[in-house]
């Protein structure tokens, strides 16, 4: 197989932190070279004046990195011999790859699905008697179950895009017209797409019932569930708008008593979040009902804006990023320092699990609404070529080295920094260097002092 490598630059130190450490493993990944190993001097010594420090606060625990499987993903993989894909899947789920250990999945279609689909699509089913994944099994059970043999820990979460048309006042599964769809100024309405009755609610607790039980017969287990992705965004796509006291109303009086009796195990979210509105927030997460089964939040685009507010306001909260943002088929340079970027910001204002989009993709990564989307891994249709692109590095630069349990730690000093002790007491220091030109950054932590020469355009590690 040939694989081209799009390089993203990264530093890896590892040292084990005793007392007698005189030198650190230090790994640097280049445009010019893939993985270089290398070894530097680690100095047992208190600093107050380096150019970065890293604090022994602890700040919150982190849960897992990860991405969503998408049909389309699982389409691109088929193209690959048996021996192809699995070299790609362990790059992904494996020891020695990017170890993906926290990952999403759909309900029913998005706009990485090849086309429009629900699990019920036969109108007044409410007792969901022609519910079926069947659809399912010819993508997404066996993209996830091929994840799952790699990483049988691998943690799983859902949520759907659009539910069943019959559902909704539109009847239609976009919210907006396109040249993808043939939603008309007929299917629009105001509010709520979905038809806020009473037994149109209970139906669709029922319908995401089914789908917990389903998936688990086919031995996936779902921890979570986030019940609808961006409520505030019209697409061409799959999608719903919810008002919040609909939100409000549908986990507190149908979904939350449901899986409080039906599944237990299976923890409740408000998301994704896709607004930066704190009052539209609270609306639902402080709602007597619906805050009885609300677990976490999920944020997403327009999340980053709110993030740190949100952490200070919910402190006791779960938080994930559910959606990197997905750019525009660059595959580039530029697209690799907006994820770090949005790592940063969304870790820094206090996150717990991070989610890339997706993971694997063919030749310009457009969507079926024809949307041209980054991935961390290409395939040419064509040659059957593999291409690591950028953004695949940056993940790994995190999820490979960070183990969950983690805590973040604060930074009292430095700027394109971030850092986590593990539980085994490694710690972590991320730093990027975005400037043109070879920077020598002096770190200190822990009583530590690393003097470490950062190559221009790179993202740098250091653990402690």
């Amino acid at each position: 197989m040939k694989i081209k490598f799009l390089l993203l630059p990264l530093l890896i130190v590892q040292s084990c932190m005793s007392p007698d450490r005189k030198q650190a493993d230090l790994y640097t990944t280049s445009e010019q070279k893939q993985w270089q190993k290398s070894q530097i001097k680690v100095q047992k010594q208190d600093k107050t004046d380096a150019d970065i420090i890293i604090s022994t606060t602890e700040e919150q625990i982190i849960d897992g990195f990860g991405g969503c499987f998408n049909e389309l993903g699982w389409d691109a993989l088929a193209l690959l011999s048996p021996e192809q894909r699995n070299t790609v899947l362990n790059d992904l789920f494996g020891p020695e790859g990017v170890r993906f250990t926290f990952c999403r999945l759909p309900v029913g279609a998005n706009d990485y699905a090849r086309d429009w689909y629900s699990l019920n699509e036969t109108p007044g089913d409410f007792e969901m008697k022609n519910f079926s994944i069947e659809r399912d099994k010819t993508g997404l059970i066996p993209y996830i179950k091929s994840a799952l043999a790699i990483n049988p820990n691998l943690k799983l979460w859902a949520s759907p895009w659009s539910p069943p048309v019959w559902m909704k006042a539109t009847r239609h599964y976009a919210t907006a017209p396109g040249d993808h769809n043939d939603f008309t100024k007929e299917n629009e309405v105001e509010g709520d797409h979905f038809i806020q009755k009473p037994e149109y609610l209970t139906a669709y607790a029922l319908y995401f019932s089914k789908f917990i039980d389903a998936y688990k017969e086919n031995g996936i287990n779902i921890s979570l569930l986030q019940f609808q992705n961006e409520p505030y965004t019209k697409h061409q796509w799959p999608n719903c708008s919810w008002t919040p006291p609909a939100m409000a109303n549908f986990i507190g009086n149908y979904l939350g008593a449901v899986f409080s009796e039906k599944h237990p195990g299976v923890d409740l979210w408000f998301g994704t979040f896709n607004s930066n509105n704190m009052e539209d927030l609270a609306c639902v997460m402080e709602d007597a009902e619906a805050s009885k089964y609300i677990r976490g939040i999920g944020l997403q685009w327009e999340g980053k804006d709110i993030v740190s507010d949100v952490h200070r306001k919910y402190p006791s909260m779960k938080l994930m990023q559910t959606e990197n943002e997905c750019g525009s088929g660059t595959f580039d340079w530029g697209a690799a320092w907006h994820t770090f970027h949005l790592l940063k910001t969304y870790l820094d204002g206090g996150v717990n699990s991070y989610m890339y989009w997706n993971m694997v993709l063919a030749d310009d990564g457009a969507s079926s609404w024809g949307w041209k989307q980054n991935t961390m891994i290409r395939i040419n249709s064509q040659t059957r070529e593999v291409t690591y692109t950028p953004e695949f590095y940056v993940m790994k630069h995190l999820s490979h080295f960070i183990r969950n349990g983690a805590h973040k730690l604060k930074i009292s000093k430095g700027e394109d920094v971030l850092a986590f002790r593990n539980p085994d007491n490694q710690v972590i220091i991320i730093c990027g260097n975005r400037q043109d030109k070879e920077r020598t950054v002096q770190i200190a932590c822990d009583g530590y002092v690393i003097d470490v020469q950062l190559v221009p355009q790179t993202l740098n590690t250091i653990v402690l």
